[in-house]
C-alpha cells in the first residue's frame, strides 16, 4: 500500500495535490449544497439530475477546447486562469444564496459557468500528471489524484451539512470560494521544467482535428474511450442522482446525502490506494474488468437496500469499483499519448465522459419520475452489465493483447510498456 504513496515524495506533486484537496473538499460542499437546495425546492429528482447535468455537461462540450489550449499554452498559466474563473461563479452563487435569489434555474445556470472553467482547465491539470513524477511512477499519480478527489467527497458533503445547519446555504458556498485560493498558491509555487512548443500555425479545427485522429489511431485509447462511454450513460448518473436518492428511498434529506456521497468518497479513496499493490498482482487489465463487473453488481445491491445505512454500505462498495475503471481508463490514455497531445487526447477522453454523464443523469433523472429512483438506477447496472457479457470479451483481449500480449494492462505494475505501431508513452 505504502508504494501507491510514493508521488508524494516529490515536491511538485505534492505541492499540486494538497492544493487540490482543499479545492475538492469546497467542491464537494457546494455540490452537496447545491444537490439538497435544488431538491428541497423543486421535490423533483428530475431537477437534481438538471443542476447535475448543468455541471459535468461542460466536460463534453469544452473539454476538447481545454485540451487545445494545455498544448498550446503554459499549462501552469492557462490552469492558473481557469481555476480564478471557477472562483468567481463560485462567490457569485454565494451572494445570490446569502441575498435570497439562488432560485432553481439560476443555481443551474451559475453551475454551468463554473462547470465550464472547470472544463478548459482540467486538461491542463491532466497533462501536467507526467512533467511533476517520473514516468514509473505516473500509474500512482493517477490513482492517487484520484484519492485526492475522493478526499474530498468524503469530507467535503460532512462539512456541507454542518455549514447548511450552522449558516445556510451560502456557508457552504463561500467556503468553496476560499478553497481556489489553495490551488492558486500552489501553482504560484510549482517549478515545471521549461516545455519544448514549437510555433503554432495551425487553426483551432486542424489541432482538434489531429487529436481525434491520434485517439483514433491508437487501440488503447480508442478503448479507454469506448469503456468509459458505456459506463458514463450507464452507471454514471448514480452520482447526480444521490440527492434524489437519499430524499425519496431514504426519506432523508442533507443528512442523507451527505452520509450517502461520503460512503461512496471512502469506498473511492481505499480503492484508488489499493489499484496500485492490485494492479502489481493481478495486471491492471484484470482489475480492470473485474471493477467493471463489481460496479454493475454493487450499483444493483445499492438499489434494493431498504434503508439509508445499508445503502450507504453498498455504495461505498461501488465508490470502490467504480474508482478502478476511471483511474483504468485514465491511465491507458496518459500512458499512450505523446507530449504534444496529451491534451487533446485527453480533452477527447474528458468529452467522452463529460457528454454521455449528463445525459445519462437527465434521461435517467426523467424516468425515476415515473417509475422511481430505484429502478432506474438497477436498471442502469443491468444494462452495463449486459452491453460488458456481449462485447468486452472481445474488446479487450483485442486491443490490448492482440500485439504479442504487451499491451497497457497486460502485464502488472507496467507504466511504460509499449506496443507495435503505438505512440510510445511520455
Amino acid at each position: 500500500m505504502l508504494s501507491a504513496l510514493r508521488p508524494l515524495q516529490h515536491r511538485n506533486f505534492a505541492l499540486l495535490w494538497s492544493a487540490a484537496l482543499l479545492s475538492n473538499v469546497g467542491s464537494w460542499m457546494q455540490t452537496v449544497a447545491v444537490g439538497v437546495l435544488v431538491t428541497t425546492r423543486t421535490g423533483q429528482p428530475g431537477w437534481t439530475g438538471l443542476v447535475a447535468a448543468a455541471g459535468f455537461l461542460p466536460n463534453g462540450l469544452l473539454s476538447p477546447l481545454g485540451g487545445v489550449m494545455a498544448d498550446r499554452m503554459d499549462r501552469r498559466l492557462w490552469l492558473f486562469l481557469t481555476t480564478a474563473g471557477e472562483t468567481a461563479f463560485a462567490t457569485f452563487l454565494t451572494v445570490l444564496a446569502a441575498t435570497g435569489n439562488a432560485t432553481p434555474a439560476v443555481v443551474t445556470l451559475v453551475v454551468f459557468g463554473g462547470g465550464a472553467m472547470s472544463a478548459v482547465g482540467f486538461p491542463a491539470y491532466q497533462a501536467m500528471l507526467p512533467d511533476l513524477v517520473p514516468a514509473s511512477e505516473l500509474g500512482p499519480a493517477i490513482s492517487l489524484s484520484s484519492a485526492q478527489f475522493n478526499m474530498g467527497r468524503v469530507v467535503g458533503p460532512a462539512l456541507a451539512g454542518l455549514a447548511i445547519v450552522a449558516g445556510g446555504y451560502s456557508w457552504a458556498f463561500a467556503i468553496n470560494a476560499g478553497s481556489f485560493f489553495a490551488v492558486l498558491v500552489a501553482l504560484a509555487l510549482v517549478q515545471l521544467p521549461a516545455a519544448d512548443r514549437p510555433p503554432v500555425s495551425a487553426t483551432l479545427l486542424r489541432r482538434l482535428v489531429e487529436g481525434w485522429r491520434a485517439t483514433l489511431a491508437s487501440p488503447q485509447a480508442r478503448l479507454a474511450v469506448t469503456l468509459i462511454s458505456v459506463v458514463a450513460l450507464t452507471a454514471s448518473p448514480f452520482i447526480a442522482l444521490v440527492p434524489a436518492m437519499a430524499v425519496k428511498a431514504f426519506g432523508s434529506k442533507a443528512t442523507g446525502t451527505s452520509v450517502l456521497v461520503t460512503a461512496q468518497g471512502i469506498g473511492a479513496v481505499a480503492g484508488s490506494l489499493a489499484l496500485t499493490p492490485l494492479a502489481r498482482r493481478y495486471g491492471r487489465r484484470q482489475v480492470l474488468l473485474a471493477s467493471l463487473v463489481a460496479v454493475c453488481v454493487f450499483l444493483g445491491t445499492y438499489a434494493a437496500a431498504p434503508d439509508l445505512w445499508l445503502g450507504a454500505a453498498a455504495l461505498l462498495l461501488v465508490g470502490a469499483s467504480y474508482i478502478g475503471i476511471l483511474a483504468g481508463c485514465n491511465t491507458i490514455v496518459q500512458m499512450y499519448a505523446p507530449a504534444a497531445l496529451r491534451g487533446r487526447m485527453l480533452g477527447i477522453y474528458m468529452m467522452a465522459l463529460g457528454t454521455l454523464y449528463p445525459v445519462g443523469a437527465l434521461v435517467q433523472g426523467a424516468i425515476a419520475d415515473v417509475t422511481g429512483i430505484r429502478a432506474v438506477t438497477a436498471a442502469g447496472a443491468g444494462v452495463l452489465l449486459l452491453v460488458l457479457v456481449a462485447v468486452l470479451r472481445r474488446m479487450v483481449p483485442a486491443s490490448l493483447e492482440g500485439h504479442g500480449g504487451a499491451g497497457v494492462l497486460a502485464s502488472p505494475g507496467v507504466v511504460a510498456a509499449t506496443v507495435p505501431g503505438d505512440p510510445p508513452p511520455p
